[in-house]
């Protein structure tokens, strides 16, 4: 088959040619979308899951939803670094330049950016650009210095003018898990504020399954404010359906022995399905078919292809005292595994190893999914450390 026409795309956040088995979150978004826009109360959205189930995927086509509403969107991906004043100021700005945009600035626009600027001012970030030139600062609004109260001020103030405009801004935020503790709390009250008003503002946070603990830890609220959502992996029909819809735009056919085969391997997790799907399509000769001889004979390019990729990128900043505690797990199979039984696989007790424990959760490669467990935050690791470390 052309290479040059594969319909597979494996890569962080890549649109797959079909977006499959997500219409439930999908029409979630959209309902709490339309029902913002017209002055009813609806949740902003949390999503969780391990990595390559399709979360940053979904963000993304949930801001083509909004650009189609008409509202304007802005993106964010959270790293431990994050300065959470400098990069809201920033998106705010550019959100307000798109409510403007083709728009005489008005009374309710003029205000906004005067609460930006106070913002601004009081947490000492640079201006930014002619779009406020001539604008000043509005004492007592987001000028307080805490920033759970400035913030939600400043989300406010941009609810406010796009509720006058008759649309909505989206906020989404990728790698949530990656917030501090007080950033969570912040974010979460200032959604808090647009609630009690019912303001066509919306936040979409997206991270690994321990984001939903960090959120309710950082606000006893939190729950009522965000719909929580899994992403899961695709169910077998999905799986095979994902892998179908593209072919099919070339004239091409699976046969049935092939998709049972490939999405058994994966297990329908949408990252693997895209990278198996492309290399089983490089080996059929085709010029119309892909059969089960072409999976076999691409299952270990595609496995070769995750280790060096998807799986080593993380694995190789680990040090060796992380990966003989992930060594330990792996054995133990694909988790969860409690912390104590991990503990003992290494011949030591569960305070010898608490550290590595906590360095792995980290570096995003482990989450506790309950109190005193542990589990892999990527699909298979499991798998793929017993063969790095040819356990």
């Amino acid at each position: 088959m052309d290479p040059g026409k594969n319909p597979y795309s494996p890569g962080a956040g890549a649109w797959p040619s079909a977006l499959v088995g997500r219409d439930r979150e999908i029409n979630q978004f959209e309902i709490a979308t339309r029902r913002l826009g017209a002055g009813l109360y609806d949740r902003s959205l949390l999503l969780s899951g391990l990595r390559g189930v399709g979360k940053t995927v979904l963000l993304n086509e949930f801001c083509s939803i909004a650009q189609r509403q008409g509202w304007g969107f802005q993106q964010i991906e959270a790293t431990r670094s994050l300065h959470l004043p400098r990069i809201m100021a920033d998106r705010v700005r550019v959100a307000l330049l798109r409510l403007s945009a083709g728009h005489r600035p008005a009374d309710r626009a003029r205000r906004a950016l005067g609460v930006l600027k106070s913002f601004k001012v009081r947490w000492n970030l640079p201006e930014g650009g002619d779009v406020e030139v001539g604008i000043d600062p509005i004492p007592g609004r987001a000028d307080t210095g805490i920033l759970q109260e400035d913030l939600a001020d400043l989300f406010t103030e941009v609810g406010r003018y796009a509720r006058e405009r008759k649309i909505g801004v989206l906020i989404t935020i990728d790698e949530a898990q990656y917030l501090r503790r007080e950033q969570l709390g912040t974010l979460v009250m200032g959604l808090h504020q647009l609630s009690q008003r019912q303001l066509p503002l919306m936040v979409v946070a997206a991270g690994l399954p321990s984001l939903p603990a960090l959120v309710g830890e950082a606000r006893s609220y939190a729950e009522r404010l965000f719909t929580f959502i899994k992403i899961n992996s695709l169910l077998p029909e999905e799986a095979a359906t994902a892998l179908t819809i593209p072919a099919r735009a070339h004239d091409v056919r699976w046969h049935t022995d092939a998709l049972d085969r490939i999405v058994d391997e994966t297990a329908g997790y949408p990252y693997f399905l895209q990278e198996f799907g492309k290399q089983a399509w490089n080996f059929a000769a085709g010029p119309h078919q892909i059969d089960l001889k072409n999976v076999k004979n691409a299952s270990p390019i595609a496995i070769s292809a995750l280790d060096t990729g998807f799986f080593s990128v993380r694995f190789d900043r680990t040090t060796e005292a992380e990966r003989a505690y992930m060594a330990a797990m792996a054995q133990l199979g694909p988790g969860p595994h409690p912390s104590g039984e991990v503990a003992s696989q290494m011949g030591k007790t569960t305070s010898q190893v608490s550290h590595h424990r906590n360095s792995v959760i980290a570096k995003g490669l482990c989450h506790a999914p309950r109190h005193g467990q542990i589990a892999f935050t990527l699909p298979m690791f499991d798998q793929f450390v017993r063969r790095r470390m040819s356990l």
